[in-house]
C-alpha cells in the first residue's frame, strides 16, 4: 500500500514537470484584502474610469499588482485618478502584504488612518500632491522596512517625531511643502540619501546628522539655522578655553594669594565713585534729550505740498528700521535726497519720520522687498524697496508721474517715492486683509475658512475693473499680474491691484523667473509686456481662483507643466468637473457659472496674442455672466454678486471656445 502511495506521488510530479513546464494552479488574495479594496473604492469618490469588478480576480483590477503566485496584493498604484475625501479606516489597512502604495496627485484629505500600522512590509509610499492633514502619520513608523516615504505638498502639521528613526531602511524622506513646525529631530539613518523639509514652519538648529544635505532641503522655513544655512546665534557666548601651558589656579605646588583688608576697602571705594560718576552722566544725558525733544515738539513742522520735495533734517537718531528699509549707507545721504509725494497725497510725514518708523518684513517678491512701516504718530504704510532698477533718475521720476495719476477703487494708489543712487523706495497704502495668494493658498487644515464662490467672483471682477482702468485710462500695462499682487480690503474682500507699471524700471534684462507661471509665452522671448500679455496673466489668475492651484504648484504634475496646459489636458479628456477646487464642491448651483468663467479664462490664455480678447471685453463678459445669473433668481450681495441660484445662466458677447463635456470617459490612462 505504501508502495502505491509513493508511486502516485511520483506520477503527479512527472505530470507536472512534463515537457519542461511547471503547471501552476491559480490562487487568489485573501477575502480580507478584496473586501478592504472594494470598501475603499465604494467609500471614496473617484473617476468613472476606475472600475473594479467584484466577480473578477483582484489581480486583474486596474492599479493592482499581485505577487508571482497571485496569492496577495503586492502594490496599489492609483495616481491622478480623482480620488476625493479621506481614506476610510479598515480598508487599505487590510493589505498586510502590501509593498508599494501610490495615491499621489489626487484630492485625498484628512489624516492617515491608524490601521496603516498593519502594513509592516511596505517598501515605498507615495502620497504627495494631495490635501492630507493632521500630524505626521506615526502609524507608518511601524513599517520598519520602508525605503521611500514621500508626503510632500500636503497640509500635515505638528512636529516631525523622533520615531522616524525606527525606519532604519529609509533612503528617501520628502516632507516639503507642508505645515510641520517645531524643531527637527536628530534623524540618524545610515542609508538616508534624499531628505527634504523645505517650505514648512520649522525652527531651531539643524541636527549634525542632517548637515550633509544641501541648503535647498531646508529653505523656506521660519527660523532654521546651522549646517548648510546661516550659523545659529547662541544665547550665551561659550567661555574661552584656557591657553595651553597656563598653570592651573588649583595647582597644589603654589599658594593662593589673598588681598589684604585695606586693599579690598580701597577697591570698593573706587568702584563706588566710578558708579556714581556713570549715573550722573546718564542723568545729564537724559535731561538734555528731554529738552531737545520738547524744543522739537514746539517747532512748527513744514507742511507737505503735493508733488513737493520734503527736505530732510540731520539728526543723530538711528533705528533698526532705518537700516532695514534704506540701508545704513543711504542714511548718510538722506539730507541730499528727498521723499516726493504724488498728486492727491493724503499723508503728512517726511523721510526722517519714515526712517524712525518700526519696520516689519511683509514679503519678498520679484521686484523687491515690502515692509510694513508704523510711524510714530500711528500711521501705517507699505514701503517697497526696489531691486535691479537700471533707469536714470529722470526716467524713474517720469514713470512715477504716470503711475501717480492712476486713480481707481480697485487699484492701490502710489503715494510717494524716494530715489537715490543706492536705494529706490515706493510708499503705498497698507491693506490689512493681505493678498489673494495668502487667502487662497493658506493652510487648508482644520479651522480654515474656505474662500467661497461669491467672494472669488467678487475678487475676479474687482481685479478686471482695476486692470481695465489701467489699460484704458492709464495706458499702462501692469506687467506683473499674480495673486500676491492682488491685495484685499477688510472685511468684504475688495480687490486692489498693486505693483503695476514697474517693468520699465528694470529694462529688458528682466530675469526669466520673474512672474513665473503667469507670464505669456511671447514675454519669455521678447521680455516685453503688453496689454495682451496682461490678459494672459489675468486668465491664469482666473484659473487659479477656479482650481485652487498655484500656477507653479508641484501638484500640476511631475513634468512641471504650467496651469493653463494642465487645465487644457484635463478638459481635453472630458473631465471638466475635475478641474475645479474641491473647496467649491460644497456649494450648490454654481457649476454652470464656474464653467462659464472657465471658458473666459481659457480664451484669455490663448497662446496667440491676437486671439485673446481685450481686458474691456473680458470685463464685459464677466459682468454679463454675473448679471444674468442674478436676474435668473438668486440672492446678491451689496456689490451685485450672485451668492446662489437655481438655474444656469449663459454669457453674452464674445463667445470663448467650449471646454468640453463634464462626463469622464470610461477608460483613459492617467
Amino acid at each position: 500500500m505504501a508502495f502505491f502511495s509513493v508511486f502516485s506521488v511520483f506520477s503527479v510530479l512527472i505530470l507536472l514537470l512534463s515537457n519542461g513546464r511547471v503547471i501552476v494552479v491559480d490562487s487568489e488574495p485573501s477575502a480580507a484584502e478584496k473586501n478592504g479594496l472594494l470598501s475603499f473604492l465604494n467609500q471614496t469618490p473617484h473617476e468613472n474610469r476606475l472600475k473594479w469588478n467584484a466577480s473578477d480576480s483582484v489581480c486583474n483590477w486596474v492599479g493592482i499588482e499581485c505577487d508571482s503566485s497571485r496569492s496577495y496584493v503586492y502594490s496599489l498604484r492609483l495616481p491622478g485618478t480623482g480620488l476625493v475625501g479621506s481614506i476610510p479606516p479598515n480598508t487599505l489597512g487590510n493589505l498586510n502584504q502590501l509593498r508599494v502604495l501610490s495615491l499621489r496627485a489626487n484630492r485625498l484629505s484628512g489624516p492617515i488612518p491608524s490601521d496603516f500600522s498593519n502594513l509592516k512590509l511596505l517598501r515605498s509610499v507615495y502620497l504627495q500632491n494631495n490635501v492630507l492633514s493632521g500630524e505626521f502619520p506615526v502609524s507608518l513608523t511601524a513599517s520598519n522596512r520602508l525605503n521611500r516615504l514621500v508626503l510632500s505638498s500636503n497640509n500635515f502639521t505638528g512636529k516631525i517625531p523622533f520615531a522616524v528613526n525606527n525606519l532604519t531602511h529609509l533612503s528617501v524622506l520628502d516632507l516639503d511643502n507642508n505645515g510641520f513646525s517645531g524643531t527637527l529631530p536628530s534623524i540618524d539613518i545610515a542609508g538616508l540619501q534624499g531628505f527634504n523639509v523645505s517650505n514648512n514652519k520649522l525652527n531651531g538648529s539643524i541636527p549634525e546628522t542632517l548637515e550633509k544635505f544641501p541648503a535647498s532641503s531646508f529653505s523656506g522655513n521660519l527660523d532654521l539655522c546651522g549646517g548648510p544655512l546661516k550659523k545659529c546665534q547662541p544665547f550665551f557666548q561659550a567661555p574661552s578655553p584656557s591657553p595651553e601651558g597656563e598653570p592651573s589656579d588649583k595647582s597644589p605646588s603654589k599658594k593662593s594669594k589673598k588681598l589684604s583688608k585695606a586693599a579690598i576697602i580701597a577697591i570698593s571705594v573706587v568702584c563706588g565713585l566710578i558708579l556714581l560718576a556713570l549715573l550722573a552722566f546718564l542723568l545729564l544725558c537724559c535731561l538734555r534729550k528731554r529738552k531737545k525733544n520738547a524744543a522739537t515738539t514746539r517747532a512748527a513742522k513744514p507742511p507737505v505740498v503735493p508733488r513737493s520735495a520734503v527736505p530732510v533734517t540731520e539728526t543723530g537718531t538711528t533705528s533698526s528700521s532705518k537700516d532695514e528699509i534704506v540701508g545704513a549707507s543711504s542714511a548718510d545721504a538722506a539730507g541730499r535726497n528727498k521723499l516726493v509725494f504724488l498728486d492727491g497725497g493724503v499723508y503728512s510725514f517726511d523721510l526722517e519720520d519714515l526712517l524712525r518708523a518700526s519696520a516689519e518684513v511683509l514679503g519678498k517678491g520679484s521686484v523687491g522687498t515690502s515692509y510694513k512701516a508704523v510711524l510714530e504718530e500711528g500711521t501705517t504704510v507699505v514701503v517697497k524697496r526696489l531691486k535691479d532698477v537700471v533707469v536714470s533718475k529722470k526716467e524713474f521720476e517720469a514713470q512715477m508721474d504716470v503711475l501717480g495719476k492712476v486713480k481707481h477703487d480697485n487699484i492701490v494708489p502710489l503715494r510717494a517715492y524716494y530715489f537715490s543712487k543706492d536705494e529706490k523706495l515706493l510708499v503705498q497704502d497698507f491693506m490689512a486683509a493681505g493678498s489673494l495668494s495668502a487667502l487662497l493658498h493658506g493652510s487648508r487644515g482644520s479651522g480654515r475658512t474656505p474662500l467661497d464662490w461669491g467672494h472669488r467672483m467678487k475678487i475676479a471682477l474687482g481685479t478686471a475693473r482695476g486692470l481695465s482702468h489701467l489699460h484704458v485710462s492709464g495706458k499702462v500695462p501692469h506687467g506683473n499680474i499674480k495673486s500676491s499682487n492682488i491685495l484685499l480690503r477688510s472685511p468684504e474682500h475688495e480687490a486692489g491691484i498693486s505693483d503695476y507699471g514697474l517693468n520699465p524700471l528694470f529694462g529688458t534684462a528682466t530675469p526669466p523667473n520673474r512672474i513665473a507661471g503667469y507670464r505669456a509665452p511671447e514675454v519669455v522671448e521678447t521680455r516685453k509686456v503688453t496689454f495682451k500679455s496682461d490678459v494672459y496673466s489675468f486668465g491664469v489668475l482666473l484659473l487659479e481662483l477656479l482650481t485652487g492651484k498655484a500656477p507653479n504648484q508641484a501638484s500640476l504634475g511631475e513634468e512641471g507643466i504650467d496651469l493653463p496646459r494642465w487645465v487644457q489636458s484635463v478638459v481635453r479628456e472630458e473631465w471638466t468637473a475635475e478641474v475645479f477646487d474641491v473647496e467649491l464642491m460644497r456649494y450648490h448651483n454654481i457649476e454652470e457659472e464656474m464653467v462659464q468663467l472657465l471658458q473666459i479664462a481659457m480664451a484669455c490664455v490663448s497662446t496667440v496674442p491676437d486671439s485673446r480678447p481685450g481686458i474691456g471685453e473680458v470685463l464685459r463678459m464677466m459682468e454679463d455672466m454675473n448679471s444674468t445669473s442674478s436676474s435668473r433668481g438668486g440672492e446678491t450681495d451689496d456689490g451685485g454678486l450672485r451668492q446662489s441660484s437655481d438655474e444656469p445662466s449663459k454669457s453674452g458677447g464674445h463667445t470663448p471656445p467650449a471646454v468640453g463635456s463634464r462626463t469622464p470617459p470610461s477608460s483613459v490612462t492617467p
